[in-house]
């Protein structure tokens, strides 16, 4: 089940996508679907990248170390944070048919999530202590998330982006679900992106099963800078390795009229939280 050596897999491994300054890029053409888009992007002290927004919204959120974000006569100062392990960091907003120059003194790594998009919002900066942080689940499905793009936390077009920490051992994004569907009230149409991290070295699994015949079907092992696409199906459970917290970073979009992100559980799977 694992289609990692395929072309056009659903498993993008460490390395496999990078593109000059970007250790991992992904575009909506790469990915085979229409909207969702992220890029990690490396800087070494004293590195600056000039980022052409396009028809896409982007979200500029440190991973490692801090930067400063310049846009539309903005100057965002992104404090950031030692690593993805070290709790929440503060964002800035880039909209579409914009420039961004995102520049770092000390050097750090920077993910640009992004969502292809109709409206073009004002540039923002998102303070760390205004992002919601949410204690989902509890025993071994106990996990933490950080909601700084979710739907109701902070306007974007199209873009929903959230990070989940998940302790050795437990899994997350359980019960299996999928948002493959236009459901009114139901279920929302979103391509998702799952970046890991993988505290200490270690390694994490991750599963989708079909949710229609011939949909996506994947089990394979993830470590750090890996990335996994969900174009449809059922994604769960996230299973990280004991003694080493699993990180990751979802990024959805998709053709709604409405920016919400409304999931429904796999049917045989009726117990534990996303």
């Amino acid at each position: 089940m694992d289609d990692d050596d395929k072309p056009g897999g659903l498993h993008l491994r460490a390395g496999s996508t990078a593109d000059g300054p970007y250790a991992l890029s992904i575009s909506p053409e790469q990915a085979g679907w229409g909207y969702s888009a992220l890029r990690v992007l490396e800087l070494e002290p004293g590195g600056a990248q000039l980022l052409t927004a396009g028809d896409s919204e982007w979200i500029v959120l440190p991973l490692t170390g801090g930067c400063t974000v310049r846009t539309q006569g903005e100057i965002f100062e992104l404090q950031g944070r030692k690593s993805v392990f070290g709790g929440v960091s503060d964002f800035a907003y880039v909209p579409r048919d914009a420039h961004a120059q995102i520049a770092s003194g000390a050097g750090g790594r920077f993910a640009l999530a992004g969502a292809r998009c109709e409206r073009r919002l004002p540039a923002r900066y998102g303070p760390a202590p205004e992002v919601p942080v949410e204690a989902r689940g509890s025993g071994s499905q106990a996990r933490e998330v950080h909601n700084f793009a979710a739907a109701g936390s902070f306007d974007c077009d199209r873009l929903i982006a959230v990070e989940v920490l998940t302790p050795g051992g437990n899994w997350s994004s359980y019960p299996p679900h999928k948002h493959d569907e236009h459901r009114p009230g139901e279920e929302s149409e979103l391509e998702e992106i799952y970046y890991f991290e993988i505290e200490g070295g270690g390694l994490g699994y991750q599963r989708i099963s079909p949710s229609r015949p011939g949909g996506s079907d994947l089990l394979t092992e993830v470590r750090t800078g890996d990335a996994v696409l969900v174009p449809d199906g059922w994604h769960g459970p996230s299973i990280a390795e004991p003694g080493h917290t699993m990180y990751y970073l979802n990024v959805m979009a998709g053709p709604g009229a409405e920016r919400e992100w409304l999931i429904r559980f796999h049917p045989d799977h009726t117990e534990g939280y996303r």
